[in-house]
């Protein structure tokens, strides 16, 4: 186990050292930075003071280093455009994101799971058919265009949900936000929630389906039907743990994918989140920002993806009983 752990991590540390080589390269390809803070009119003197202030008269070997030690610390400078901490703009609007994306998540899993047990075991129904037709406007709809469907229906035409921003919401402590603890908070909720989880409940889902159905002709399956086991006992307690073992790994990964393109999502419905803020980066070229967003996500996926082999080690006796005999 602490072998398996310790690859784990050193794989995490390489793939986040390269994604910071990405990020740093942002810095000497996507714009000059000096230009775009003082503009046209200033003088040389000015911009090679200011060029002093941010490090980027030094090598570029001895700047790669100063922003991998800044990042390990979550610091990454000073946004071009709004001369702010560029982690002070993140952590303010980090509680709306995770927010959305923790809701998403939980929606599209425990109704993933349990509209894949349903459709498996009665798969002949009229309602289990009906479920799996209308999956496919999860999956084959775009993202965007779900959202502006949902906001169509419930916001313009019935008027029960508001169409955009995040409601009255609630300061917990220095700097997180809720809108969980408010009745605005919680209905600007549904709409981005069940824009941003419909694919990925669409795909666990049918995972679920596929893995249920498999396990189900499985010779143990029909043992325990054999010796007289409910049907109930058979389908959850056999069936269904043996179905969640390959299901972990996509759940997983579906998690880091709710928050990496949650910022779709944020931009139809102007959820005042961290993906918002990357848009407004990529606008005005904002590169730390842009740096640090690039930063966040990859440290989200290594640190689902590690927290994911880890359960899947756990589940799975097989990978323990080869470790061990290794």
């Amino acid at each position: 186990m602490l072998a398996f752990l310790i690859q784990r991590v050193l794989q995490a540390i390489f793939v986040m050292f390269v994604v910071a080589l990405i990020s740093f390269s942002l810095f000497h390809y996507v714009g000059d930075p000096v230009l775009n803070m003082l503009g046209q009119e200033a003088t040389e003197a000015d911009r090679a003071a200011l060029r002093a202030q941010l490090g980027l008269d030094q090598p570029v070997v001895v700047q790669f280093w100063q922003f991998v030690v800044n990042a390990a610390q979550f610091e990454f400078g000073i946004s071009y455009r709004s001369a702010r901490p560029v982690t002070d703009l993140i952590m303010e609007r980090l509680p709306a994101t995770l927010e959305l994306a923790i809701i998403s998540a939980i929606f599209a899993v425990v109704m993933g799971i349990v509209l894949g047990i349903y459709t498996a075991i009665q798969r002949g129904s009229w309602l289990s058919k009906f479920i799996m037709t209308v999956s496919l406007i999860g999956v084959s709809l775009p993202t965007f265009l779900i959202g502006i469907l949902l906001i169509y229906l419930f916001a313009v035409e019935l008027g029960w949900l508001p169409a955009f921003g995040r409601g009255q919401t609630v300061r917990l402590g220095d700097w997180w936000t809720t809108g969980l603890l408010t009745t605005s908070g919680l209905r600007s909720l549904i709409l981005p929630a069940i824009t941003l989880g419909l694919f990925q409940l669409t795909l666990i889902m049918r995972l679920v389906r596929a893995e249920m159905l498999e396990v189900l002709r499985t010779d143990y399956i029909k043992f325990a039907r054999a010796r007289g086991l409910s049907k109930r006992v058979v389908n959850l307690r056999h069936a269904l743990k043996n179905t969640l073992i390959p299901v972990i790994t996509i759940i997983g990964l579906q998690l880091g994918t709710i928050i990496a393109f949650a910022i779709i999502t944020e931009t139809v419905f102007q959820w005042p989140g961290v993906g918002a803020l990357f848009i407004t980066a990529v606008r005005f070229v904002d590169i730390p920002v842009m740096a640090a967003y690039l930063m966040m996500i990859a440290l989200v996926f290594v640190v689902i993806n590690l927290v994911v082999d880890l359960l899947y080690y756990a589940v799975d006796p097989r990978l323990r009983v080869q470790g061990g005999a290794k």
